[in-house]
């Protein structure tokens, strides 16, 4: 997603640089007096530096609005990522309780019978 981005502000820059490039090129070569071609290059000048600026505030809003659904999707993912694991870790510590206390009631019924047998192998 970043690379679009950059690759739209590129574009935008090289457009701007080449349109610059042109109307000075133009300008330079146009039959007029230095006074005059100064003061149109003036002109062209600012009119570039507005569009820039123009064009650097919607890639701008692009790139913010961009990171905000990102933003957010991570967030949500995030959310439910968290959740799960939370359900998951629950159910894991059920289970563990469950089948720790089966474990210790068999490991007690089982020293229960061995103590049976060694009692009965005594008299």
């Amino acid at each position: 997603m970043a690379k679009k981005g950059n690759n739209l502000a590129g574009v935008l820059v090289g457009l701007l640089a080449g349109a610059a490039a042109g109307v000075i090129l133009g300008m330079l070569y146009a039959p007029e007096e230095g006074k005059e071609t100064r003061k149109k290059l003036k002109k062209k000048a600012g009119e570039l530096k507005d569009q820039a600026v123009d064009q650097y505030g919607k890639v701008s809003e692009i790139a913010k609005d961009r990171y905000a659904d990102v933003s957010e999707k991570m967030k949500d993912q995030y959310g439910h990522i968290s959740t799960t694991f939370k359900e998951t870790a629950h159910t894991v510590k059920e289970s563990y309780d469950k089948y720790k206390d089966k474990a210790v009631e068999s490991a007690t019924s089982l020293a229960k019978d061995v103590e049976k047998k060694l009692e009965g192998m005594k008299s």
